[in-house]
């Protein structure tokens, strides 16, 4: 089922059965706590940023089973985490299914709008049900939180965890752990490059408007050419086209639709950088505690864009940005020129700038006559 259907069925069933199922009552909270489920539908940035909550959590409650419901689009990024016991699927009837069935002390539906989640949480019937309570959600939860779009989202996930008795802390990075067997495939796959220095490009993005253009990033990789500095771009087999616009005829390797997500993660960690819109590889490399730039346009970067001095979000700030409201963006009258408008010239110094900060240049452009 496409996220357009998925989105169709939650405006209509959703609301229906998020209205009409008995509320929960309220009980005292479990101990001890012995499992857990989170819920995750959705992309992989929220995915991500849900990571170090998971860790939080495993940090509060050392002997739980911590599991995670996702979408097959998503549930990769959880093989990334140390602290997950077991990934199930929404797609996969039979594992829906153990998870309602299933006996868990807590669930936390980590969905910000959405109702379905709402609903399979509210079946598993257990007595600790969290949730943010944006609209008629809120009724299936026993401890439903406010949800700010001005919060960072690491931040928002979070406060889910306070019913627990689980403060905001610091992250610490990285907070993401690559396989090894991902790192050894990532290894090969990079071949001559390996051991250069390289910046990684993601040149996709979810929705068109997000999207700089391989013309432009193109021109950036033309630039590290001449420093000595390789390009690798990663991505879907929909961005081979443009891994072989931006690499052409230049220093640099197309890995677009040739690598899974574990060996994605693995080839941003060896880089000296990533340059990416506003996507879920962002979220990845942050993870990974790579350095960034990164372009936000229809995004709120208040809430998704990298934080810290390895990192760089370049945003024109144009009066209609951001638009993007739960996930939703509205076809845009004038072309996303908030996208437009970034240029080639600004993007290129930031990442010649952050790459000289961060040593990622080679030793002949870093060393003082």
């Amino acid at each position: 089922m496409n996220i357009g259907m998925m989105k169709s069925l939650d405006a209509g069933f959703g609301r229906l059965a998020a209205s009409l199922m008995v509320r929960p009552g309220m009980k005292p909270k479990p101990f001890p706590i012995n499992a857990i489920l989170l819920i995750r539908p959705g992309g992989i940035g929220d995915a991500v940023h849900l990571i170090p909550a998971i860790n939080a959590i495993k940090a509060a409650y050392p002997d739980a089973g911590i599991d995670i419901l996702a979408e097959k689009r998503n549930s990769a990024i959880f093989r990334l985490s140390t602290n997950v016991r077991h990934v199930f699927h929404y797609h996969r009837l039979a594992e829906l299914f153990q998870v309602v069935r299933t006996s868990y002390d807590v669930v936390i539906d980590t969905e910000q709008w959405h109702r379905l989640s709402a609903v399979v949480a509210r079946l598993t019937r257990a007595p600790l049900l969290i949730g943010f309570g944006t609209n008629e959600r809120a009724r299936l939860f026993t401890h439903p939180i406010p949800y700010s779009q001005d919060d960072y989202e690491i931040n928002s996930f979070f406060r889910l965890l306070e019913p627990l008795g689980i403060g905001r802390r610091e992250v610490s990075r990285p907070f993401l752990a690559v396989p090894k067997e991902a790192i050894e495939q990532g290894d090969r796959l990079l071949g001559e490059i390996l051991g250069r220095a390289f910046v990684t490009i993601f040149p996709g993005a979810s929705i068109p408007e997000r999207q700089w253009g391989a013309d432009k990033f193109g021109k950036v990789a033309q630039r590290l050419a001449v420093l000595g500095v390789a390009v690798v771009v990663v991505g879907g087999g929909d961005d081979k086209g443009q891994g072989e616009v931006i690499v052409a005829g230049r220093a640099g390797l197309n890995l677009a639709g040739r690598t899974s997500l574990s060996e994605t993660a693995a080839v941003i960690q060896k880089s000296a950088l990533l340059l990416s819109g506003d996507s879920g590889v962002l979220h990845i490399a942050v993870g990974l505690g790579v350095p960034t730039v990164s372009l936000f346009g229809p995004g709120r970067a208040g809430k998704w864009a990298p934080r810290g001095e390895r990192h760089v979000v370049i945003d024109k700030g144009l009066p209609c940005s951001p638009c993007t409201t739960f996930g939703t963006t509205p076809p845009c009258p004038i072309a996303a020129q908030c996208m437009s408008d970034i240029t080639a010239d600004e993007v290129i110094n930031a990442v010649t700038v952050l790459l000289a900060a961060t040593g990622g240049l080679p030793p002949a452009w870093t060393e003082t006559p």
